[in-house]
């Protein structure tokens, strides 16, 4: 597609606009109304918002801004049980979705550890790679150990039967 002749052109300088005033005048839309007359008062335009807030007394982060405590100097009782309570591992909340649950289960029942037949199983829909199935697996496993504990028990007393 062909350009129109005005866009073509080159734009002429236009001697009636005021470029100063247009500065500013996009320079203020730019700028957030600050809220807070004490910090719109104090503000200074020529300064960084860093610079700003430390002539203010106050700090952009708290990085550098508490001092941090040696921990040699700090051995009181109270730190040391918030230590051990934050080195405690937390229990896993990750959980299977039912569907998943089912397609691992049918595919250990059919396949059992065999990852590369589960591949090429005619349920595995979505065309998952031997190692994304046993990917599958083990998180069913560490998800429900108890319910997968049970289904092999389950599995291995229909073979013996």
């Amino acid at each position: 597609m062909g350009k129109t002749k005005k866009s073509r052109n080159r734009s002429k300088f236009n001697y009636n606009k005021d470029k100063k005033k247009l500065k500013t005048k996009i320079r203020r839309k730019e700028k957030p109304h600050i809220e807070c007359p004490q910090i719109r008062n104090a503000w200074d335009e020529h300064k960084t918002v860093k610079q700003n807030l430390r002539d203010m007394g106050l700090s952009l982060g708290t990085k550098g801004m508490l001092p941090i405590k040696n921990k040699k100097a700090s051995t009181n009782l109270e730190s040391l049980s918030m230590e051990v309570e934050a080195s405690l591992r937390g229990e896993d909340r990750t959980t299977c979705s039912t569907d998943m649950t089912e397609y691992v289960q049918y595919m250990v029942k059919e396949h059992n550890e065999d990852y590369k037949a589960m591949a090429r199983d005619e349920k595995n829909y979505y065309q998952d790679t031997p190692k994304q199935i046993k990917r599958k697996v083990e998180l069913y496993k560490r998800c429900h150990p108890k319910e997968y504990a049970a289904f092999i028990a389950s599995l291995q007393s229909q073979k013996s039967m």
